[in-house]
């Protein structure tokens, strides 16, 4: 794999099974993603009501904060897929798996 900051590389990435995401500690009651509406005040849920509604949401969140705030990283996020099972449409562009090292 290569990667360079200013270069889109052109590589779409599916992510399976993130319905089996691991928080440590407390983090599931501690953790909130906030967010605004346009009006005053802010939105926030919890961690745990967030992964039982939309368990996908979570790693997105979470790459994308990890990308730069410039305009390059709407086109890199817009090549993640994400998907809660194990079963997903990419099968006819045949990836290939890649096994993480699991503590």
């Amino acid at each position: 794999p290569t990667y360079t900051p200013h270069v889109d590389t052109g590589d779409f990435v599916v992510v399976i099974n993130a319905d089996k995401v691991k928080f440590t500690g407390n983090k599931w009651e501690q953790k909130e993603y906030r967010w605004t509406t346009g009006y005053p005040g802010q939105r926030s849920v919890k961690a745990a009501d967030r992964f039982e509604r939309h368990p996908e949401r979570i790693l997105h969140e979470a790459v994308r904060r990890m990308l730069p705030k410039n305009k390059l990283a709407f086109k890199m996020i817009s090549k993640l897929k994400i998907y809660a099972g194990a079963e997903h449409p990419h099968s006819s562009q045949q990836p290939t798996p890649t096994e993480l090292a699991v503590k």
